[in-house]
């Protein structure tokens, strides 16, 4: 309602994790398969009797199922809480919500962090390569399993919109209708070197031991802080930096040394220090392969239309940002006319925004406006009661 300020966090309905039986395997892209697997979600708001008003949210690399309520670790709000709550875009008075934590990830799915039932140790890096499909695959089950049968809708940006085209191409008629922000349709050759200087950093640190360092007692947190350093400018843009930083000191002056000098140094030192305690050094390594691996087009002869022909049913809404130079509009382009070419229904918007990548996590009103209209005009016509 106007004039009520929501609140930070939204009450959840359901969620935890969701165990599968040994017999209910999730093969893997790389020829291998996970028994016995685990996915981590939550849940925000009521189911409806015909299982009609499902929204799944897919996060991106460093986020979770905590969408919309406290993280468990750091207590912080949930990390799309602009959108998703009672009377915003995504309503939760009006929407059954699902968030999972990836394959590979480390907030209760089964990741490189996990026991591996063979050998009663953390899995480290016999931990099978996971893929983008392998991941959109557990969340097809863990939906199934929820009683679902068709998403009313998929949402997600950056890795997660990588996941919301993946499911259109691989689970079309379980799709309503597809949201993809701040995305792309393969990784470009400039992300994959920026994941590598990542994963070196992880890498390079001794106390990764071979990425056995969980059952050795040691963390790599030097090298995964370096590696959350070096992404997280990525997520913002030249502006964003200066406007919020410039070249202001930290302290009094130049320290004629190698402290944090300046402001942003102490900004991303910060970065660094706080998401060792939330995250994994292997899982960043497996995510980051994962969207280095992804390609839309490639399993059909190198034509994207191709692997969106199948899904021109679906409703589609394609969102970029004037300074996103990780995922720039070009890409996002290349999506809509794939899409065109197909046949599909698609919608388009180039919103104007300084703040970078990270846009799509932060208060943008064209974005929240733009998801706003979609959404209701697939209600519509999907025949959702308000």
């Amino acid at each position: 309602m106007k004039g009520i300020t929501p609140p930070l966090n939204v009450e959840e309905s359901g969620g935890g994790v969701m165990r599968f039986s040994p017999d209910e395997a999730l093969r893997l892209e790389s020829g291998g398969q996970l028994n016995g697997f685990e996915v981590g979600y939550r849940t925000y708001g009521q189911l409806n009797s015909d299982a009609s008003n499902a929204i799944l949210v897919c996060h991106a690399l460093t986020g979770d199922q905590y969408v919309a309520s406290p993280h468990p670790t750091t207590g912080k709000p949930g990390w799309w809480i602009e959108l998703i709550g009672p009377g915003k875009p995504l309503d939760t008075g009006r929407y059954f919500i699902i968030c999972t934590n990836v394959i590979g990830g480390c907030m209760g799915s089964t990741g490189p962090s996990s026991t591996d039932p063979a050998t009663g140790a953390p899995y480290g890096l016999t931990f099978p390569v996971i893929t983008i499909g392998d991941m959109v695959r557990a969340q097809a089950l863990l939906v199934e399993k929820l009683g679902i049968t068709t998403l009313f809708a998929v949402v997600g940006g950056s890795m997660g919109g990588m996941q919301v085209l993946q499911w259109t191409v691989d689970y079309p008629n379980r799709v309503f209708s597809a949201v993809c922000i701040a995305s792309a349709p393969r990784h470009s050759a400039q992300n994959i070197a920026l994941n590598e200087v990542g994963r070196q950093a992880i890498m390079a640190d001794p106390d990764w031991r071979g990425g056995d360092y969980a059952g050795l007692g040691t963390r790599p947190e030097k090298g995964l802080a370096v590696a959350r350093m070096a992404a997280h400018i990525t997520y913002l843009s030249e502006a964003a930096l200066q406007r919020k930083f410039g070249r202001e000191f930290q302290k009094d002056g130049v320290s004629w040394g190698f402290d944090a000098d300046f402001q942003v140094e102490s900004y991303l030192r910060h970065q660094g220090a706080s998401f060792v305690d939330r995250f994994d050094a292997n899982s960043y390594l497996y995510i980051t392969r994962a969207m280095d691996y992804f390609d839309l087009a490639v399993a059909h002869g190198g034509v994207l239309a191709e692997a969106f022909r199948r899904a021109r049913q679906v409703r589609f809404c394609v969102l970029s940002f004037t300074s996103d130079w990780l995922y720039p509009t070009t890409e996002s382009r290349d999506i809509v006319r794939a899409l065109n070419a197909a046949g599909a229904r698609v919608s388009f918007v180039e919103i104007e925004s300084d703040k970078g990548h990270d846009a799509f996590l932060l208060h943008e009103p064209v974005m929240e406006a733009a998801l706003s209209g979609f959404v209701a005009s697939a209600a519509k016509a999907r025949g959702l009661k308000s």
